[in-house]
């Protein structure tokens, strides 16, 4: 769903930025060949390895004039556990903060005194520093009687908030990972602590949850309205939150998980619960290839058609709403039966789902195969393991998220308690090494239970079978 405002993008791109003009005449592509609209699916993809990081310098990479003014950076490992560093302007700062303005508008406990305890990693990721400022932004904007305190990924801190702070306000938004959100919550009465007195709201992002996910954090809290008190952002490193849940998106996911035909013709053959958000077309525009999503937005560093490594697809409000029609059931009628017309935005829609081949989703944080590779190249476990394995992200009979990793034993050898302790400890240390997200988790102490081992017989079938390509990540 492209504009002429990504056209006009790209060809001022394609003139002023040094390292797309490069990395355009590496692939021999003349951009006066764009003309139209129509043109720009012929331009050349970029990618974060593939044009990013092929720059000598951040400058090049961006405009001039973003090069002279005040910058914020964030952090990502991705899949090598090398950081790269994304630049943010005041500008993307400000539209990004679309998302908590919204939220804090449409809260069904009215517009009253506010406390937002900021549940993501505060440090170089972006999760943590670049929300907060999201809220102050969009606190500033409202006039609204917004307090904030970044107790980071710290229960303990958490709940001596929610014991002594939260009760002097009329609502508290606790924000972090889905399965962070999740165990504050399952624990907040053993320390002595009634969610439901509160006034609670529910913010997450890095991960999709299923609405019985949804609903069980809901009750468990006392969140009054799924629709209008949780949300959860479509986001990246790269451009910070691209999209969002709005109360209208999580209806109509709802109703789409109501009927099998449906959920197939609004999301294809897929088999984890995606995401849905609403977008802004002023700030970012997708499109399709494959089914991967392709973004365009100005920042202080332009992404051109950019692969940002996520699977999904793109609808207008029209074609949703037509969509809808076609299996008897009126919009208007359920947002009003919903309650919730004050709150529609009749931008586009973007769903997304989690890449079942490449990684694992652990607490928000995205774990790659390289860093269970590590661990398993490590003298102590050479001997007695091969480097094949299965991880899939798991959940207890409690919902509480674990990755389990499936390792194969060389032949000849037995599992043992022992061999098993000591694989989990060096594989957990790599990942430790490799991931700074997990090293911050991993400071917690119900950490331990995030990371389980199974060892496996040699050539197992369950997951080693011979004559096959190794799945490092199990599909769902």
């Amino acid at each position: 769903m492209i504009s002429e405002r990504s056209l006009e993008l790209f060809k001022k791109a394609s003139s002023e930025v040094p390292a797309y003009k490069v990395f355009l005449k590496s692939h021999n592509f003349d951009p006066k060949s764009v003309g139209s609209v129509s043109d720009y699916a012929a331009i050349p993809i970029t990618s974060k390895k593939g044009y990013l990081q092929t720059a000598q310098n951040k400058r090049d990479l961006m405009w001039s004039a973003a090069t002279q003014g005040p910058l914020w950076f964030c952090s990502t490992s991705g899949s090598t556990g090398e950081p790269y560093y994304f630049p943010r302007d005041d500008d993307l700062a400000g539209r990004g903060a679309e998302f908590a303005e919204a939220f804090l508008q449409y809260s069904s406990y009215g517009p009253g005194r506010t406390l937002v305890l900021m549940g993501f990693g505060m440090g170089v990721w972006i999760g943590g520093v670049i929300t907060l400022r999201s809220f102050e932004i969009a606190a500033n904007r409202l006039k609204a009687p917004v307090s904030f305190l970044p107790v980071g990924y710290n229960k303990q801190e958490i709940f001596k908030a929610l014991r002594k702070l939260s009760p002097e306000f009329d609502q508290t938004v606790l924000v972090g990972y889905p399965p962070f959100v999740k165990e504050v919550i399952d624990e907040a009465e053993g320390e002595g602590i009634d969610l439901k007195k509160l006034n609670m709201r529910l913010m997450f992002a890095a991960e999709a949850f299923t609405e019985t996910f949804r609903n069980y954090v809901c009750e468990k809290s006392g969140a009054a309205n799924p629709l209008l008190d949780t949300l959860n952002i479509y986001g990246s490193a790269d451009l910070g939150a691209m999209g969002y849940e709005t109360p209208l998106s999580i209806l109509v996911r709802k109703l789409a998980l109501e009927d099998p035909l449906l959920y197939r013709d609004m999301f294809g053959q897929i088999e984890k619960t995606p995401t849905l958000a609403q977008y802004n077309p002023d700030f970012i525009e997708f499109e399709t290839q494959d089914g991967e999503l392709i973004l365009t937005s100005d920042a202080a560093l332009p992404l051109i058609r950019y692969a940002i490594g996520d699977h999904g697809g793109v609808f207008s409000y029209e074609e949703i709403d037509q969509l809808l029609r076609r299996y008897k059931i009126s919009l208007g009628t359920e947002i009003a039966k919903a309650g919730i017309g004050h709150t529609i935005r009749k931008n586009p829609f973007v769903f997304v789902y989690e890449r079942t081949d490449m990684s694992a989703s652990l607490h928000g944080i995205i774990i790659y195969p390289e860093f269970v590779k590590e661990g398993l190249l490590k003298p102590e476990l050479t001997p007695y393991f091969t480097e094949r394995f299965t991880m899939a992200t798991k959940h207890d009979i409690h919902h509480n998220q674990f990755l389990q990793i499936n390792l194969e034993l060389q032949k000849g050898i037995e599992g043992t308690v022992a061999l098993q302790q000591t694989a989990l400890k060096i594989v957990r240390s790599a990942m430790i090494t490799k991931s700074s997200e997990f090293a911050e988790v991993s400071k917690s102490r119900a950490s331990q239970r995030l990371v389980q081992i199974v060892v496996w017989p040699h050539g197992h079938p369950r997951y080693f079978g011979p004559g096959t390509k190794q799945q490092w990540v199990e599909k769902a």
